[in-house]
């Protein structure tokens, strides 16, 4: 835990002195007299540049957030229990600084006051219902983040960086199969400068775009659109790859395997071309991996198939295990693809996994199946040899081209 953030839990008093108020380009004009007041009565008042503006004029002492804003923070907190105000965009609590606020100071010791967040105006905006769009953010965070969500006839809200986003988010739908989608740029919503602005993502070369922007998409796929399945098993061909790939129906197999939960953490050891680890990210937005990998041109490797496929922030550890695993946070679930050899790794994993994590290790070499009938013999779980054949052609006719057989070796940790 940082220095700036105390346990919330050890904290108490009588009621609330933080206040975070959500404010919209129409200012102190939007805000309910409760937020007023509780803006007015702060002797602390801290937000953007762009919020103070919103705000004024203000009576209060003035903090504009720094770089990085969690620079503020003591500052914050060294005012517990005198009336501060922070601001925010609308919904504080939707992408916004209150999430960050309300783990270190206990919600006992909040009072909020929203407005509509970006995603509530421009559904309103365009009529779509705000239950069946995906609302995401690339404010500080890739753009690649969307790849997941280009489904057919999906509807994205999308929260922008800055003046930039919307036409680099048409350069990626237009270069992913995706040209015919339709983008509506709704600028500054809310306010004065409220500007709305509509195109198909080929077309897309609109310039000045105000950089608080949000960008609403209606998808829309040609025959040839890569959309990523909702199912484990990616076509191998998807992957950038030196050969080292955990094939589509092993991966398949071996996802189904380790059993991913929502907000789990996978360990994927000898990651290769980091399929296993992305396919685990890809079962849930709230899903984390990280890949460990000793040589550099794959680790390399990794980090753009990750990008590519919707992924980006798969972390990538290049080292050797069980070396390399040392300083890593505890996983809730671990695939060993490559090192399965070696007993000492599999120990290694085996002891950093919780009650309840879950190892799966798949085998290829006569060496590494002793490894594991051993292991399975110590801990448990279940052993299974995997065998494919694809349909190659033999001529002018067409056989079976039987791949390496795979054993793999799963268990849950008691």
């Amino acid at each position: 835990m940082d220095a700036f953030s105390p346990d919330p839990l050890r904290l108490s008093s009588a009621g609330p002195w933080l206040a975070i108020v959500g404010i919209g380009e129409d200012g102190r004009a939007g805000l309910s007299p409760a937020a007023a007041r509780a803006l007015d009565g702060a002797s602390l008042v801290v937000g953007g540049r762009r919020h103070l503006a919103l705000a004024a004029p203000l009576a209060a002492e003035t903090l504009a957030w720094p770089s990085p804003i969690h620079a503020a923070y003591p500052a914050i907190l060294a005012r517990r229990g005198q009336p501060t105000c922070v601001l925010a965009t609308g919904d504080p609590f939707h992408y916004g600084v209150g999430a960050e606020l309300a783990r270190l100071v206990p919600a006992a010791e909040i009072a909020c006051y929203p407005q509509p967040s970006a995603f509530s105006l421009a559904a309103a905006r365009l009529g779509w219902p705000l239950a069946e769009c995906a609302c995401l953010t690339v404010h500080g965070r890739a753009i690649e983040r969307v790849i997941p969500h280009l489904q057919p006839g999906a509807r994205l809200l999308v929260l922008s960086w800055d003046g930039s986003t919307p036409g680099r988010l048409a350069a990626l739908l237009a270069e992913r199969g995706f040209p015919a989608s339709r983008l509506t740029v709704l600028e500054a919503m809310g306010g004065p400068r409220e500007r709305r602005r509509d195109s198909v993502a080929a077309g897309f070369d609109e310039a000045g775009i105000d950089p608080l922007n949000t960008v609403a998409i209606a998808v829309v796929a040609d025959p040839s659109a890569r959309v990523i399945p909702l199912s484990p098993g990616l076509d191998d061909a998807w992957f950038e790859s030196d050969g080292q790939l955990t094939k589509a129906e092993i991966r398949a197999v071996t996802l189904a395997a380790l059993r991913p939960r929502a907000g789990q953490l996978l360990w994927d050891v000898g990651a290769g071309s980091g399929s296993v680890a992305i396919e685990w990210c890809l079962r849930h937005p709230a899903n984390r991996a990280v890949a460990i990998e000793a040589r550099e041109e794959r680790a390399e490797r990794i980090g753009r198939n990750a990008r590519a496929l919707g992924v980006p922030d798969l972390a990538v550890v290049r080292g050797r295990a069980p070396e390399a695993l040392r300083e890593l946070s505890r996983p809730d679930a671990a695939f060993i693809g490559g090192g399965v050899s070696d007993p000492a790794l599999i120990a290694a994993v085996w002891a950093a996994l919780p009650p309840g994590g879950r190892l799966v290790c798949n085998a290829v070499t006569l060496e590494s199946e002793p490894v594991l009938i051993e292991a399975h013999r110590r801990h448990g779980g279940m052993l299974r040899r995997i065998a494919v054949a694809r349909a190659e052609p033999v001529g002018r006719m067409q056989g079976w081209r039987p791949a390496m057989p795979v054993t793999q070796w799963a268990v849950t940790k008691p």
